[in-house]
């Protein structure tokens, strides 16, 4: 495995001075084709299908080196990890000249690479800590869960017979106790030496806050504990880390989302079943400031539950404190990539990462890169009629208000202590264009807008010089929370779009009640899509 150092990509612009046109870029219609026929598996990644794989995981390169300066860890065949990019992207900092003075690096990508190495063994199918998103000099990183004692010393033996390999199906069929597995190995200090080593990875990565999904506390499959997780490790060696227990619906659930026609509101998870273990868990210090009563967690919708929980995350990463963050379920294929996308489009919609990219841009990164390259089951998903991945940009209208900006905290955080607020007057003095939708809810200017002297005025920059310095801040955000809704919009609406010309309308024709092909094709009919090519978005 060696580590490639990549600077950041020449400018968009400054390819078109060259005579001969660019090669055309892969569209999120085609990605979507390819994500629909088959899951991604590194050691595949060869033939037309490779080709088209190569052209994704470049694409994906190539938008990262927009605007970071990354190092690349080979997984060239799978050979770390069998559901993992051939190309795992290491974000080091921001490449503009200004944020690279601020951030930088302090890993050593030999050292990563090292860390990898040991502990990949540590996690269910050797989905090993990964760090996907940098904010502020800080690492989002998401993984599966622990490695049970079944799978652990059952995978050993398996690389030990064949010398390597990512053939992840037998954890699914094997038949062994935990006490078995103990006695037959030679070696009784492995599952401390596995997780002595992911724990020195998280460390290195200065992560200090892991987030764990599982509704269990150990997935059970055959009577035995496949998997385990950090809440309940008996020998407590994860307890320096800020441990959260945040129990959330697996993929399974989301059938039900699909058969009450794409309708989260209202939908409530069984929280009464029997192998559902694990109760809600977070510390009081994370809470206190999210006005939240965690306490009725059993009683949210699918909206609330994933609204309330993004809200933590958020608010993890965006403290004073210069920790990274770890969000995982179980193999790290679902219900992690559902919360890595929704993390990492809040913050670009807040113009805080991947501050160059547009929005057709930011949405073909995360479906490549978070769900299609981290080994996402999509055809298996659809054809149990399974559709988290498109809960997920289907809910990015949940997600619009200032309720999940990181800018909300940034301005609280910078606004002078004398400031007394922002007046009516102040909102006059924006642009039009600044003000959003008179008629949209989501807008923060609707309620002021038609009692407003200034509502059919328009304004130049200038006149924003005349407000005072607290309120020209908070005018500011405002603008900038306004921008966040639409780009937030934009993406879904490119997603939908292409969705529907390729996956969901697929889909229309099989279903008995249609819901998936009348929603999409309403929805398109509306917004004016139809005839789009998908391989523009």
């Amino acid at each position: 495995m060696a580590g490639a150092r990549a600077a950041a990509a020449t400018s968009p612009g400054s390819s078109s001075s060259s005579s001969n046109p660019p090669p055309q870029e892969p569209g999120l219609g085609e990605l979507l084709e390819e994500f629909s026929r088959t899951q991604y598996r590194a050691k595949d990644c060869s033939g037309t299908g490779g080709s088209k794989v190569e052209r994704i995981e470049k694409r994906c390169l190539e938008l990262f080196g927009r605007d970071y300066c990354y190092s690349v860890i080979q997984n060239v065949n799978g050979d770390i990890c069998g559901h993992y990019p051939q190309h795992i992207v290491f974000l080091e900092y921001e490449s503009s000249e200004k944020e690279k003075d601020t951030f930088q690096s302090t890993v050593q990508v030999s050292k990563l690479q090292d860390l990898v190495n040991r502990s990949k063994m540590a996690r269910c199918r050797g989905r090993f800590v990964c760090p996907v998103i940098l904010f502020r000099g800080k690492h989002i990183c998401r993984s599966a869960t622990l490695a049970g004692w079944g799978e652990l010393y059952g995978r050993t033996g398996y690389n030990y017979i064949f010398s390597g390999g990512a053939d992840d199906a037998w954890a699914d069929a094997e038949d062994v106790t935990e006490e078995d597995c103990a006695l037959r190995s030679s070696d009784t200090h492995l599952f401390d030496k596995v997780r002595g080593y992911d724990i020195k990875l998280l460390r290195y990565l200065s992560v200090k806050y892991i987030c764990d999904l599982m509704v269990e506390n150990k997935k059970v499959k055959f009577g035995m504990n496949v998997t385990s997780s950090e809440k309940v490790d008996k020998a407590q060696r994860y307890a320096d880390f800020t441990l959260l227990s945040i129990p959330y619906p697996g993929c399974e659930f989301f059938k039900e989302y699909k058969d009450r026609d794409y309708m989260a509101e209202g939908l409530i998870f069984n929280w009464k079943q029997d192998y559902v273990d694990a109760p809600l868990s977070i510390p009081d210090f994370l809470t206190c400031s999210l006005n939240i009563d965690w306490s009725q967690y059993q009683s949210w919708d699918l909206v609330q539950q994933t609204q309330n929980y993004l809200k933590l995350l958020l608010s993890i990463i965006n403290s004073d404190d210069d920790s990274g963050l770890l969000v995982h379920c179980i193999s790290g294929w679902d219900r992690t990539p559902l919360f890595i996308s929704l993390l990492r489009l809040s913050l670009w919609a807040d113009g805080l990462i991947h501050t160059s990219l547009k929005p057709a841009e930011i949405l073909y990164l995360t479906v490549a890169y978070d769900w299609f390259l981290f080994g996402h089951m999509l055809v298996d998903r659809l054809s149990k009629g399974e559709e988290i991945f498109f809960f997920c940009f289907n809910f990015l209208k949940h997600i619009i208000s200032e309720e999940f900006s990181a800018l909300k905290t940034q301005r609280r955080k910078s606004l002078p202590a004398r400031d007394a607020g922002f007046t009516l007057e102040d909102i006059c003095m924006l642009r039009r264009k600044d003000r959003g939708s008179t008629t949209s809810l989501g807008s923060d200017f609707s309620l002021v807008m038609e009692s407003s002297p200034g509502a059919a005025g328009s304004f130049i920059y200038e006149a924003v010089e005349l407000v005072p310095a607290g309120a020209q801040t908070q005018a500011a955000w405002l603008a900038a929370l306004n921008e966040r809704e639409t780009r937030l919009q934009e993406v879904r609406s490119a997603f939908l779009a292409a969705y529907s010309s390729t996956v969901g309308l697929r889909a229309a024709a099989p279903s008995p009640s249609g819901a998936i092909g009348g929603l999409l094709e309403q929805f398109v009919r509306g917004v004016g899509f139809r005839g789009t090519s998908s391989s523009t978005l």
